[in-house]
């Protein structure tokens, strides 16, 4: 007899059910773009908050963050200008990012988040891979802590990010293709 694979992870799987502060000096909000065809350039934001909801079943949890568009860096001063030019983020009319789930779910091991992600004034639902890596004590006595890691990509030029300057042989200065990589640290609220 073989048994049919399951939709659900097991509740032991998961952070006891509650609300969970963003810890933002031990989390990561990063993304990767490709820059001259032949290699990569990696960012962070720096300044952001969230709330991760985890309810009773997986299906019951959700995530919202918000990300200040200002606090963009990778460590190169004339490229993090750039970015918050109107070629890019424009954070002067845009100041924030966020991001609202609408779904979570799972299937075996593979747990999904799709999310209603929101740049410069538009909003589209970007998929992302999520894992949770678990929950232990913190620093704080009584206070326990749990992390997880997510990934998700997306064409820019779908959030108005349309920068278009080309090589001579016709490559993209900066790829289409953005991945958003998310490292988190939460804390249970007390």
């Amino acid at each position: 007899m073989t048994s049919s694979p399951t939709t659900e992870v097991a509740t032991s799987n998961l952070p006891i059910a509650g609300t969970y502060n963003v810890d933002a000096v031990h989390s990561t909000i990063g993304f990767v773009a490709r820059h001259l065809v032949a290699s990569k350039v990696r960012g962070r934001f720096t300044e952001f908050t969230g709330v991760i909801t985890i309810g009773d079943t997986l299906e019951n949890s959700s995530v919202e963050a918000t990300v200040q568009a200002a606090s963009i860096t990778t460590d190169n001063e004339m490229r993090d200008a750039h970015l918050k030019s109107p070629d890019f983020l424009e954070f002067e009319t845009y100041p924030t990012l966020t991001l609202k789930s609408t779904k979570v779910s799972a299937k075996g091991d593979d747990v999904k988040v799709v999310a209603d992600l929101t740049i410069k004034g538009i909003t589209k639902s970007v998929t992302f891979d999520l894992e949770y890596l678990g929950t232990g004590p913190s620093m704080t006595p009584g206070v326990s802590v749990t992390g997880f890691e997510a990934r998700a990509e997306f064409d820019r030029r779908d959030f108005g990010i349309t920068f278009g300057s080309t090589l001579e042989n016709g490559s993209l200065v900066v790829g289409n293709k953005i991945a958003i990589e998310l490292a988190v640290e939460a804390h249970q609220a007390i």
